[in-house]
């Protein structure tokens, strides 16, 4: 029953979605014959058309200079080396290679500049290693860093990792064709995405200089990433008064200090509590007790009733004693598959007596009110209590592991770059990776590249998937909200009928807004459902089709009432109700 009116509900929002845009049309006169727009994806002969339409400006090096800058321009082969590596997972064992493909080339998807090549992770569901040496180690004592990159995700981003890590310098070299996660990094910046992650890391790696171990400080509230087919500008900032600054695309989103936004914290508390203390024996932690002192009144009196019979209410002038709550349906037909001597007689189902329904019926049975002795069961007030300590806390002690670092941002040297991803898509993009300390000449190096990038790919898309036009055209939702709800809704109504997952790739929004309200159109369907489920009503219809059964139904022995019982207090025993649906009688 259940899902037959899940069904019809959704039927009916459907339907009347479509009433809706009639009616509105009918009023408005629209011309329904506008040319259906289509959700252009990669691959599409209609996208590679309208990415060949955009006139896109060439890619022109640039001539900023920085500790590293990488724009994949010439021989990038000699400076970046893919790993070798493997990988042992620590929850199962396994061993895996990181045998994903990388490549240098222009992309595939939404290409903004002529010529413009940026490094590509080929492979999908693949572990990825490269990593690529600096011509110098970057020492930010006292320093701003600033890092800042691009990432393209040409198939989107539904689970995968597209950060990057400064790999931490060594005396003994980095070993590049062994880069792996084990390799030490310094920092770790960029975003991640899988099922309901979707974070853009920042972690440093901080030394603890009592103990000489490393600890990862893991940025907390990280922002969100960006999981389109765009190419996205990741930038970090971090100066020496111990701030940071991630920004997305040129936008701040998110702001912090290294010494209080990261998890662990970077430096221990002063003091902790003494492992060897304990609580005293007749220490006392209750803050109230019972009044010793105090004595029930005389007059309190704990057996009386809650509920008494109200003694003022008297019997309604038109009350129908003699009549009965229900009667046999008068339109209930025995079925012609009746067989008496098998099923027993037959028995109509019983309705509401149609005598009733203005009038009460049956015994009348006097109300129940609350009882104004009613005090119920006493007990003795609390107080203070004399003998309270407070909430007991071991005592506090000199941490024994307490250090100050004041200055963080110095971080450890940094001596390569490096991408160690898994990824479930393939053709993710990496440009313009700087690495440096002025944040000037990041965001020219941004303005000169990424920024042209951008808005020729943005061109692309508008192309590829142009706004759709109604001959009306919709009005302002300020002008009129009705015809603006109504015209979007026409438009996915009419695109849904030549392609549904196109109308629902295209029309996102208006996909959503249907679906909640299909959504809230159910809750109220199963709501009303059960409502009359715990009401039930036997027709001539039902009875005609009832189950045969020896065994007597769940409503052979439910009481009835009716008129004064809502104010009536349940009695144990009531008169025996007349079963609804077709039973058999004892033989």
């Amino acid at each position: 029953m259940t899902r037959i009116s899940m069904g019809l509900v959704s039927l009916l929002a459907l339907s009347s979605a479509v009433s809706m845009v009639n009616a509105h049309a009918g009023h408005h006169g629209h011309d329904h014959g506008q040319e259906q727009q289509k959700f252009n994806i990669p691959g599409d002969d209609e996208y590679v058309a309208a990415a060949a339409a955009v006139e896109r400006p060439d890619f022109k090096p640039t001539t900023i200079k920085a500790p590293f800058l990488e724009q994949f321009a010439n021989n990038w082969s000699d400076r970046w080396t893919a790993s070798e590596a493997t990988k042992e997972t620590t929850s199962e064992g396994e061993v895996f290679s990181y045998v994903g493909q990388w490549d240098v080339e222009e992309p595939t998807v939404y290409p903004g500049l002529k010529g413009d090549l940026g490094l590509v992770a080929k492979s999908p569901a693949a572990h990825h290693a490269i990593s690529a040496s600096l011509p110098e180690v970057v020492d930010n004592k006292d320093k701003t860093l600033v890092v800042q990159y691009e990432v393209k995700a040409q198939q989107g981003l539904e689970c995968g990792g597209a950060y990057m890590k400064l790999l931490t310098d060594s005396p003994e070299g980095i070993k590049y064709k062994e880069f792996s996660n084990e390799t030490p990094y310094t920092i770790m910046f960029g975003p991640d995405k899988c099922g309901s992650t979707n974070k853009v890391h920042f972690i440093f790696r901080h030394k603890n200089p009592i103990t000489g171990e490393y600890e990862e400080k893991h940025l907390q509230s990280a922002p969100l990433a960006k999981v389109n087919t765009f190419s996205n500008l990741y930038t970090l900032v971090v100066k020496p008064d111990q701030s940071f600054e991630i920004r997305i695309n040129g936008d701040v989103a998110s702001t912090g200090s290294l010494l209080e936004s990261f998890q662990p914290p970077v430096n221990p508390a002063k003091e902790i509590e003494d492992p060897k203390d304990s609580k005293p024996a007749d220490w006392v932690e209750e803050a109230k007790i019972a009044d010793p002192k105090a004595t029930k009144p005389a007059d309190w009196d704990e057996d009386a009733p809650a509920r008494i019979l109200d003694e003022s209410a008297t019997k309604p002038s038109d009350w129908l004693d003699d009549e009965e709550a229900e009667i046999p349906d008068p339109e209930a037909v025995k079925p012609d598959d009746w067989d008496e001597e098998e099923d027993g007689d037959w028995i109509p189902p019983t309705v509401p007596n149609p005598n009733c329904q203005d009038h009460g019926c049956g015994e009348w049975v006097r109300p129940f009110i609350s009882n104004p002795a009613y005090k119920g069961k006493w007990s003795a007030p609390l107080i203070d209590n004399p003998a309270y300590k407070g909430v007991w806390a071991p005592r506090k002690i000199p941490n024994p592991s307490f250090f100050e670092d004041l200055h963080p941002s110095n971080f450890e040297k940094i001596g390569a770059v490096g991408f160690e991803i898994w990824t479930m898509q393939k053709d993710i993009l990496f440009d313009n990776i700087y690495i440096g300390h002025s944040i000037a000449d990041a965001e020219a190096l941004a303005a000169e590249s990424w920024e042209i990038k951008y808005a020729s790919e943005k061109r692309q898309e508008e192309i590829a998937n142009p706004k759709p036009k109604n001959a009306g055209g919709i009005p302002d939702f300020k002008e009129d909200p009705v015809g603006f709800l109504v015209g979007h809704l026409r438009d996915f109504i009419e695109l849904a009928r030549e392609d549904p997952m196109n109308a629902i790739h295209s029309r996102p929004i208006v996909s959503a807004a249907i679906a909640g309200a299909i959504g809230v159109s159910l809750g109220l369907a199963l709501i009303l459902v059960g409502l009359f489920s715990a009401v039930p009503k036997t027709t001539s219809r039902a009875a005609a089709k009832a189950k045969k059964t020896d065994e007597a139904s769940a409503d052979d022995n439910e009481g009835t009432k009716t008129g004064g019982a809502d104010e009536a207090e349940p009695k144990g025993e009531t008169g025996a109700r007349k079963r609804t649906t077709a039973g058999k009688k004892d033989k």
